[in-house]
């Protein structure tokens, strides 16, 4: 069994150690006997997106974004195809950012985005952020759970219809908002860096199972020891007194 990962704009949107995202993906599904590629894929590459598993984007600051986002909307065909395709995505800030409508950034300049999604992002002025450790409770494939992460972001995202989770403590998608992230069948998008997964082991083999389901089916992953991984993450949820 293998598996194809394609990591977008690895050489710009990498916030926060993203990275470490795709190295806990990689190393989890190896453990399993899992083959696995990850690719990495630039402004003015080329790739057929939808030849992978799943696309990986991380966050980026303002600057970033606008460098990279004119090369993402010309990808909006192979993007949509991969969805077509059952590639299973995981966005990170500017990256789940860039999957919606538009993002108006902290001088009024407008992005356009891929527009898969209803929701659109505006940035509040530069001395207002939702910045800290955060901590919320999500459902994935029918199993609930809290996870955590570190949130940074100015970005206000709004008409968000289907969270990746209910905020415990933290900000989300707004500031105070109750709610974070957008998920769906296929993509898991959140304002959670740290990286997201090192802490959130259930998470990453969700993910796994989604990607590998692409061309695998229905996958059942074996357990692995997170004794570590979930001790990182009972000790910030006791911390955050949740």
């Amino acid at each position: 069994m293998d598996l194809k990962i394609l990591w977008m704009y690895h050489d710009l949107m990498d916030l926060y150690g993203d990275k470490g995202n795709t190295q806990v993906l990689k190393i989890r599904a190896e453990k399993r006997g899992i083959d696995v590629t990850v690719d990495t894929c630039t402004i003015g590459e080329e790739r057929d997106i939808s030849d992978y598993d799943l696309f990986f984007m991380g966050g980026g600051a303002d600057n970033e974004q606008g460098l990279i986002y004119q090369d993402l909307l010309s990808r909006r065909g192979s993007i949509e195809k991969a969805m077509n395709e059952k590639t299973a995505f995981l966005l990170i800030c500017g990256g789940y950012q860039l999957f919606g409508k538009y993002y108006k950034d902290q001088d009024g300049n407008v992005i356009d985005g891929l527009n898969f999604f209803d929701y659109y992002t505006e940035s509040t002025d530069r001395d207002h952020r939702c910045i800290g450790n955060i901590a919320l409770e999500t459902e994935m494939d029918g199993e609930v759970f809290k996870a955590v992460g570190f949130e940074n972001h100015g970005g206000q995202t709004k008409n968000v219809t289907t969270p990746f989770g209910k905020v415990l403590s933290g900000h989300g998608n707004m500031f105070k908002s109750g709610f974070e992230g957008f998920m769906n069948d296929q993509v898991v998008a959140t304002y959670m860096h740290g990286p997201l997964l090192p802490k959130n082991p259930k998470i990453a083999d969700k993910i796994l199972m989604r990607a590998l389901r692409k061309r695998h089916g229905e996958v059942k992953l074996a357990e692995l020891d997170d004794t570590l991984e979930n001790a990182a993450r009972e000790t910030m949820l006791k911390r955050l007194g949740v």
